[in-house]
């Protein structure tokens, strides 16, 4: 069941943003960013974090400089749809580190997978091996990324 969305003020939604645009700020600085002293800034971003909004923070790592030369999404369609096929397929999609993000999705096909590999040869193989030999897996569609336009994680918390 979804959650009900927090209700932010102006402040924080001036946080949100700066800690999204730079996780590694100090409080001071981050006080400083949205007018207010030290203490009161920890105690929002302690709350943001204790509700829950902030789920973590992170570096962000250039793929190709790490490695991975190719990214690419790979659509799936199940031969079942029962509870246990979809919650073994999910869950060993989970292990896998070269899976970026997993999408259930509506339409033709049940999953998209976003994967990075080094090259289009070790791609095809891990299509062919791992990808293939997912609980229930009975149809694949790959496609590749040819330039990333855009890619962030960051949300917009200035309103809909």
């Amino acid at each position: 069941m979804p959650q009900e969305p927090a209700s932010f003020d102006a402040v924080d939604r001036a946080l949100l943003d700066a800690l999204q645009k730079d996780g590694r700020a100090t409080v001071g600085e981050l006080a400083e960013r949205v007018s207010l002293s030290t203490s009161p800034c920890w105690r929002r971003v302690r709350q943001l974090e204790e509700s829950g909004v902030i789920s973590g923070y992170h570096a962000h790592l250039d793929r190709h400089r790490v490695g991975y030369g190719v990214l690419g999404f790979v659509q799936l369609g199940l031969h079942e749809h029962t509870a246990e096929v979809t919650a073994a397929f999910e869950r060993e999609v989970l292990a896998l580190a070269q899976v970026l993000s997993c999408h259930n999705l509506s339409g033709r096909y049940d999953y998209q997978v976003e994967l990075v590999a080094p090259d289009l040869e070790n791609f095809s193989e891990y299509v062919r091996t791992r990808i293939r030999s997912l609980p229930g897996v009975r149809e694949i569609s790959t496609s590749f990324s040819l330039k990333e336009v855009k890619r962030t994680v960051a949300l917009p918390v200035g309103g809909a």
